[in-house]
């Protein structure tokens, strides 16, 4: 599926990959539209592009907690019948495992909203890149950056920006193939 507006977009096409990509308008200030989860838009052929990859996050934490209640309950309520029969020691396990359940339920929470946006403004590319509670963003010139793929023959290559400070992997939301086409995509638009 494709989405169009008043924006000249290109849209590469990906299939299969675990992340979601949106688009953010140049003139927008957050993240406005997401695209469905088989598409990367970037606008136009200008020097300049805003992206915005986040995790598929399939349930709202609204909808994680209704599900871990309604576990919780059923543990704690088959934990209590068996202690009512007569075998108590299962409800201290019972109570363990909805303590395990719990703290699985929260790390899963916390990088829920994890995402990575690029953009490519003014001959600067910059990287706002947020994981779990932490959020930092990065500054580089454009035409100092070099975008790298590394273990391309391996299951999950990494894509690296290169600049004078160091390097920084970005597409970490994506699968192997959407990864390989997206460091494409990227080093065309840094040399434009």
């Amino acid at each position: 599926m494709r989405f169009l507006d008043a924006w000249h977009l290109t849209v590469v096409t990906y299939r299969g990959f675990g992340g979601t990509l949106g688009r953010e308008s140049a003139s927008s200030s957050m993240a406005s539209t997401t695209t469905p989860q088989h598409e990367l838009a970037l606008l136009g052929q200008t020097d300049d592009f805003r992206l915005l990859i986040k995790r598929n996050c399939s349930i709202s934490p609204a909808g994680l907690f209704r599900v871990f209640a309604l576990l919780a309950l059923a543990t704690l309520g088959i934990g209590a019948g068996f202690a009512a029969a007569g075998a108590w020691l299962i409800l201290p396990f019972a109570g363990l495992e909805v303590v395990v359940l719990g703290v699985a339920f929260v790390i899963c929470g916390r990088h829920a909203t994890d995402y990575e946006r690029i953009e490519l403004a003014r001959g600067r590319l910059t990287v706002e890149v947020a994981d779990g509670p932490r959020t930092a963003c990065y500054a580089m010139n454009a035409r100092m950056v070099r975008v790298g793929l590394e273990g391309e023959g391996n299951l999950v290559p990494r894509v690296r920006l290169r600049a004078a400070g160091g390097n920084l992997e970005v597409g970490r939301h994506l699968e192997a193939q959407a990864r390989t086409e997206f460091a494409a995509e990227l080093r065309k638009r840094l040399r434009i």
